[in-house]
């Protein structure tokens, strides 16, 4: 069987990037006749169009949405080759971070914090579903994934998890909704409550919680966006129920009150990533700060 040609490989993503073969043809400085005869070629050698034409403007097909998957770890993996091994100081070296989109914004920026501002470092952060950072991870695109999920069993990929942070969860709201006194059933009971929905882990702790005292509560709203359980609670829409590291500038204003802790009941977050024979220095760091 012939081998890929990554010479064909390369104008193909670069085709794909730019969505037009004049820009691609331009970037690669040869003429677009032969950036065209290069994409044909390797749609021999794969057996399928990576492109159909709509107007002007070429668009992948499913063949070629997948052809440009494996292109950017292919490329992205040479980058890192040429990083690991280069011996020259003046090199930036980048760490690539995956986020749950529903994480808290201050938890990552707590965990990056030791490499802000650094010269040599370019941090990159991907934010995305479970499923496609875990993806990712596994084709080496990422360094990390960061989140309050643990990763699932999967006997392809042997994905190595990290405890890095557990935070209580507390019932925060305006000062009008937390008055100075008053029982935890008094508070869930008399305030209306935003709530993670009901597919979280952490709602899951919530509702056995609720259901251990015995009471009904007023839900007012169900998120799964840590960044708008916030903006909610700001509004005074009711006492949300979440970590305090996500509101700490609210908090530290006065702007928002810690009504109560939630007993038996805190988050966890987790730093997944891949066994690698190059493995990204910085990590080692960061993981040092969080042990």
């Amino acid at each position: 069987m012939a081998e890929l040609n990554f010479h064909h490989l390369r104008y193909f993503h670069t085709v794909a990037h730019e969505g037009n073969l004049t820009r691609a043809a331009q970037r690669l400085n040869v003429s677009q006749s032969a950036v065209s005869t290069q994409i044909r070629q390797l749609e021999d050698r794969l057996g399928h169009a990576l492109f159909e034409r709509r107007g002007r403007v070429l668009v992948l097909t499913e063949e070629g949405r997948v052809t440009l998957d494996y292109a950017d770890s292919i490329f992205a993996t040479g980058q890192e080759l040429l990083a690991t091994l280069s011996h020259g100081t003046h090199h930036r070296r980048g760490l690539r971070v995956g986020s749950l989109a529903t994480l808290s914004r201050n938890f990552q920026l707590a965990f990056l914090r030791p490499l802000l501002g650094r010269a040599d470092v370019e941090i990159i952060v991907r934010s995305g579903s479970a499923g496609e950072l875990y993806s990712a991870l596994a084709a080496l695109q990422l360094d990390v994934v960061l989140t309050n999920q643990p990763p699932p069993h999967d006997a392809l990929t042997v994905f190595r998890t990290r405890r890095l942070d557990e935070q209580p969860i507390s019932l925060i709201g305006v000062p009008a909704l937390c008055p100075p006194h008053g029982s935890l059933v008094e508070r869930l009971q008399e305030a209306p409550l935003i709530l993670p929905v009901t597919a979280s882990a952490l709602r899951s702790g919530i509702d056995l919680l609720i259901n251990r005292l015995g009471i009904s509560v007023q839900i007012a709203a169900e998120v799964d966006d840590m960044a708008m359980l916030r903006l909610l609670a700001r509004e005074g829409a009711g006492l949300a129920v979440l970590p305090p590291i996500v509101v700490r500038d609210e908090l530290s204003s006065g702007v928002l009150i810690e009504s109560a802790r939630l007993p038996d009941i805190s988050e966890t977050f987790y730093g997944v990533t891949v066994d690698r024979r190059f493995p990204n220095p910085l990590l080692d760091g960061l993981f040092a700060t969080t042990a």
